[in-house]
């Protein structure tokens, strides 16, 4: 039975749209960077469908009856499956069949550690039941991953890059150039939009390089 199923209906005491998610801002730009480089890459990567959500910073209540109390939780980076594509102002668990984040990455700081360690780790756990966590420090490049087995988190063991499979994203997760970044199974860097246009267009430069040397001008073509 899902938590939607065990509430009773009560959707007029919280008309769509009461619950607002506003969190404050990322201690550094590096958080900030890293938490919109992650949404962007797998938004882009997973263009052409329509059944999941990414956000960041957002809150993600998880009780019916206390909504705007302390039953919420604002982890700086999700991602639910089988959901609709669409934007919100926050993630009210009742109001979305019951779901809960399928991953969650939090960016570790000295300020936030031992919440994201602690007790976040734990409500992830016991309440959550998000089957895949993630923490990274953007400062320090600290990395960890967890799987949720039999109810309990268990550590992920890195591969020889140090890179984290995803079952639930189908990529691997690990450090590139001082940044968290997705790779494909086959080792492929998952690229930026301004990282595709730039591989899109050494390939035409490469290939009108190749025209010329057989005497072809390419931009006759």
């Amino acid at each position: 039975m899902t938590v939607a199923e065990e509430l009773p209906n009560r959707d007029h005491m919280f008309p769509s749209g009461a619950l607002y998610s506003d969190e404050p801002p990322f201690e550094s730009d590096l958080h900030r960077l890293q938490m919109t480089l992650l949404i962007e890459c797998l938004e882009l990567w997973w263009q052409d469908r329509n059944d999941f959500y990414v956000t960041g910073n957002l809150k993600v209540f998880y009780s019916r009856t206390q909504p705007t109390s302390e039953q919420f939780r604002n982890p700086d980076f999700l991602v639910v499956l089988d959901t609709e594509r669409k934007p919100r102002r926050s993630w009210a668990v009742w109001k979305e069949f019951g779901k809960y984040p399928n991953v969650i990455i939090e960016l570790l700081s000295n300020f936030t550690a031992h919440i994201d360690k602690g007790l976040k780790k734990e409500i992830y756990q016991n309440t959550f039941r998000v089957i895949e966590y993630f923490w990274f420090d953007p400062c320090t490049l600290e990395i960890a991953g967890f799987s949720l087995v039999g109810g309990v988190y268990k550590d992920m063991k890195p591969n020889d890059r140090g890179w984290f499979w995803s079952k639930q994203l189908e990529l691997f997760l690990g450090i590139d150039a001082g940044k968290l970044r997705y790779f494909t199974s086959d080792g492929q860097l998952v690229p930026t939009q301004a990282e595709m246009l730039s591989q899109q267009k050494e390939q035409c430069d490469r290939l009108a390089g190749k025209l010329r040397e057989l005497g072809v001008d390419p931009d006759a073509i």
